[in-house]
């Protein structure tokens, strides 16, 4: 004959009346207390297109050209010294990307005051330093090759090195808000780690 089972008392765990979850509050863009840094780094970053214009009429080459038989016909290109008319916006380009990527990267290293505000302040003053480079640049060079005086038929002459462009100018700012927007996606933190300072 089978034996008949006892029934099994199945007791429920009662479920917990309220539950607590720590929401992080979402953080919010900074705007006053970034405005007084920002402008300090927008005036810093312009002042480094000085020294930037220096290395850029130090590196650049200047172009030879010889003056032509003929009276009133001005100089010609030396050989493929017209190449270095292109040489010359290269050379201010890559002076360009590199302060862009230092600048981007110092700006980043300002933990408490990541954030847009900030970035575009950087923004700023590398197309402010960009265009002081630009224009510093020429000045310097004037002063180191000088051209004045009466040349001779077939006498040769070293030009300054000239920018007939204003293009080269963006290589600054776009190079350092990249580099800041990189280093943003790389962190992958809502508030870019600014508390963590």
């Amino acid at each position: 004959m089978d034996e008949i089972a006892a029934p099994v008392r199945v007791d429920t765990v009662p479920e917990p009346q309220y539950v607590y979850h720590y929401v992080r509050p979402r953080p919010r863009v900074v705007v006053k207390r970034d405005l007084l840094p920002a402008l300090s780094v927008l005036l810093t970053t312009s002042v480094f297109g000085m020294g930037a214009a220096f290395l850029w009429a130090w590196l650049a080459p200047p172009q030879t050209k010889v003056a032509s038989p003929q009276e009133g016909v001005g100089f010609q290109p030396f050989g493929v010294e017209s190449y270095h008319r292109m040489d010359a916006l290269m050379v201010f380009v890559v002076i360009g990307l590199g302060a862009g990527v230092v600048t981007g990267v110092a700006v980043w290293m300002l933990r408490q005051r990541r954030g847009p505000v900030v970035m575009v302040a950087m923004t700023l003053g590398s197309l402010a330093a960009a265009a002081l480079m630009q224009w510093q640049g020429g000045k310097t060079v004037e002063g180191m090759y000088p051209t004045g005086g009466v040349a001779k038929p077939l006498d040769t002459l070293q030009f300054p090195p000239q920018l007939e462009t204003w293009w080269g100018i963006l290589a600054w700012p776009l190079a350092a808000a990249l580099t800041y927007g990189c280093c943003a996606a790389w962190n992958g933190l809502d508030d870019l780690g600014r508390r963590l300072g």
